[in-house]
């Protein structure tokens, strides 16, 4: 199964991504779930929600999977 390319501008975190990709609805909702050992990027476990994404990472979370494409501002 293939990620699901998400779009972002400029810098995003992974907690925000989270939430930009549907994966969770709230904040906390992506808390728990970093917390819990349950997100991965690269597939590598992670539990920083304040992790800087790059262009070309692919976070993981139950099952599901998400692309991140960085955009210009312009």
């Amino acid at each position: 199964m293939s990620a699901e390319v998400v779009e972002v501008t400029g810098v995003v975190r992974l907690g925000q991504f989270l939430k930009l990709a549907g994966a969770v609805d709230t904040g906390g909702q992506a808390r728990e779930a970093l917390l819990a050992g349950d997100v991965t990027v690269n597939g590598e476990a992670e539990d920083r929600r304040g992790r800087q994404l790059a262009d070309g990472d692919v976070v993981g979370l139950g099952g599901g999977s998400w692309a991140v494409r960085v955009t210009d501002d312009a």
